[in-house]
C-alpha cells in the first residue's frame, strides 16, 4: 500500500503513456482507479476486481483503517476523504487526488428510510451532497485530463431505485435519479473525446448498508426483521436472493475495459428481473 505522493503519480502517469500490453488476464493493466466508498461492502468488490485485472487502484473513503488495509492487500493507494464536505473538495484537492486517474468509479452511499413527512431535510441534503453532488465535483475535474489522454472510463454505481421508487427512500431515490441522468449527459459530452459514461443499477447487495435496511424496514413496516427480505425487499425480483458484491464489481471491470468502449450512457441493471415488471 502507497499514500498518494506526486512521485507515485508521474510514475504511474508514465506507465499509462507507455501503453503497457495488456492480456485477457489483466485487460486494465497500466491503468489507474479510483472508487469512492471503496473501503467496504460493493466498493471494495470493484476495487478487488479491478485489481485483480491490472489496474492500480485508489481506495477512496473516510474510513482509515478500512481503506489501508484494503490498499495493502491489492497494492494500491488511499485517498482519505468526507465526500459530504464539499468545501474541502477543491479545484487543487481534486486535481492532486485524481492525477493520473483514467477511471472513476462512483460508488459511495449511505442511506435513510423514512416516510416524507418525517424525513429529515438535513438527511436529505447529505444524501444528495454525497451521491450526486460529489460524483458531479469528481467528474467535472476528471474530465479535462481524460479528454486530453482521448480515453476515460466513468462508472457511477446506482442502483434499480435510479430507475425504479420504493416508499420511504425519498432522498435516495431522487439522489440515484440524478446520478442516471448525470451519467447520461457525461456520455453524451465525452464520447467524441474516448470517454465513456455508465450506470450499474444493482438491486439489494448483500453489504452493512441493506443489512442496517432490513432493520430500518422491519421498524417502519412493524414486522420481524425475519420477514423483511421476503415481503418487502425481494417481492418483485424474479430471482429471489441478494446480489452479491463480487457480481457487481465484475460488471463494473468489464465497462472499465477496452471491450466496453462502445458501451456509453447506458444502465446496466443487476437486479434479478425486478425492473422487467
Amino acid at each position: 500500500m502507497t499514500d498518494l505522493t506526486d512521485a507515485d503519480i508521474d510514475a504511474d502517469a508514465d506507465r499509462v503513456s507507455a501503453a503497457p500490453d495488456r492480456t485477457s488476464a489483466q485487460p486494465l493493466a497500466g491503468r489507474r482507479a479510483l472508487v469512492t466508498g471503496g473501503a467496504s461492502g460493493i466498493g471494495a468488490a470493484v476495487v478487488r476486481a479491478l485489481a485483480a485485472r491490472g489496474a492500480h487502484v485508489v481506495v477512496a473513503d473516510i474510513d482509515t483503517a478500512g481503506a489501508t488495509a484494503l490498499a495493502e492487500e491489492v497494492g494500491g493507494s488511499i485517498w482519505i476523504v468526507n465526500l459530504m464536505d464539499t468545501a474541502a473538495l477543491t479545484d487543487a484537492a481534486l486535481a492532486s487526488a485524481l492525477a493520473g486517474v483514467d477511471i472513476l468509479v462512483n460508488n459511495a452511499g449511505i442511506q435513510r428510510i423514512n416516510p416524507i413527512q418525517d424525513f429529515k431535510p438535513a438527511d436529505f441534503h447529505n444524501i444528495l451532497t454525497l451521491m450526486l453532488e460529489a460524483p458531479f465535483l469528481l467528474i467535472r475535474a476528471v474530465l479535462p485530463q481524460m479528454y486530453a489522454a482521448n480515453f476515460g472510463r466513468i462508472i457511477n454505481v446506482s442502483s434499480v431505485h435510479g430507475i425504479r421508487a420504493s416508499p420511504y427512500k425519498s432522498a435516495y431515490v431522487a439522489a440515484k435519479h440524478g446520478l442516471e441522468g448525470l451519467s447520461k449527459v457525461t456520455a453524451l459530452e465525452g464520447g467524441a473525446h474516448g470517454v465513456t459514461s455508465n450506470c450499474v443499477a444493482p438491486g439489494y447487495v448483500r453489504t452493512p448498508l441493506v443489512e442496517k435496511q432490513i432493520t430500518d424496514q422491519a421498524l417502519v413496516h412493524g414486522i420481524p426483521a425475519s420477514e423483511v427480505l421476503s415481503t418487502i425487499m425481494l417481492t418483485e425480483s424474479a430471482i429471489k436472493r441478494l446480489v452479491e458484491p463480487a457480481e457487481v464489481g465484475s460488471l463494473v471491470a468489464w465497462l472499465a475495459s477496452d471491450d466496453a468502449a462502445m458501451v456509453t450512457g447506458a444502465s446496466y441493471t443487476m437486479d434479478g428481473g425486478w425492473s422487467a415488471r
